[in-house]
């Protein structure tokens, strides 16, 4: 009899610290298995971040290193441009991606590292127990606003995609989601398609996807996936807003400014 399923080379076999109902995994798996496909593990460099997924090290079978909180992309620039020959994959949290490392974020993406960026939205604060995050919902009941957050005092929540699409050098940016297999499937295809692009040289790559936190939520697993595409895709809608290397090329990605002092 075939198998149903191979666990993935790419993966230690161990026991989970993720809550159940968590996407974390099912990114990890999917992360593991398209290194199996590609046959990359061995030149994959992960840069974990802190967060939930602080010892994503744990999971997958690559060499690691562990950034300071916020620092991943600063830290996946230094260690790309030393092993310019290896795959680097910085793994961030919305808190480590969006709060403290905002600028690591934005100048990392400016300068079209070639890098590849795995971002999970969950839009809460989950390691340190259910605050706000920068892309918690308006209205959404967290520990730090438990009457639902207020954009009039702590704004609206960060679309971080969009917000990279607004630079010059990025060449792949997609958002998926992790709450039914359809959408499993074509969140695996993104990141392969991230990180063929930058095995073949073509520069910085931003893969987001939506992703569930039953705990912090409070809700079951069922429940916390149809939030997911109820809630949150509405606000952060799914697909592939720029992919250069197969043409598609936003206004952003052709300045037409002069230089001044000519």
């Amino acid at each position: 009899m075939s198998k149903i399923y191979e666990f993935p080379k790419s993966m230690k076999d161990v026991k989970t610290h993720y809550c159940a109902g968590c996407g974390h995994g099912i990114v990890h798996k999917l992360i593991a298995q398209v290194m199996d496909e590609m046959n990359i593990q061995n030149d994959v460099l992960l840069v974990a971040p802190v967060g939930c997924a602080v010892f994503a090290y744990n999971y997958l079978d690559v060499d690691s290193v562990e950034a300071a909180h916020g620092r991943a992309p600063a830290v996946a620039t230094g260690v790309k441009r030393v092993h310019k020959d290896k795959i680097v994959i910085s793994y961030q949290g919305d808190g480590d991606l969006l709060a403290i490392g905002t600028a690591e974020t934005v100048h990392a993406a400016n300068r079209g590292e070639n890098i590849t960026v795995i971002f999970i939205n969950n839009a809460i604060y989950g390691m340190t127990g259910g605050q706000m995050a920068p892309t918690s919902l308006v209205g959404q009941v967290t520990v730090t606003t438990p009457y639902g957050r207020n954009a009039d005092d702590v704004g609206y929540p960060i679309r971080a995609a969009e917000m990279i699409n607004t630079l010059v050098e990025p060449k792949y940016i997609e958002r998926c989601a992790v709450y039914d297999v359809k959408h499993i499937n074509q969140t695996k295809a993104a990141i392969k398609k991230a990180l063929t692009y930058q095995k073949e040289g073509k520069g910085y790559s931003f893969v987001e996807i939506l992703s569930m936190c039953p705990t912090n939520w409070g809700v079951d697993s069922v429940t916390a996936a149809d939030w997911v595409r109820d809630s949150m895709e509405p606000y952060f809608p799914l697909g592939v807003l720029r992919d250069i290397p197969a043409g598609n090329i936003p206004d952003a990605a052709s300045p037409k400014a002069g230089v001044v002092g000519k």
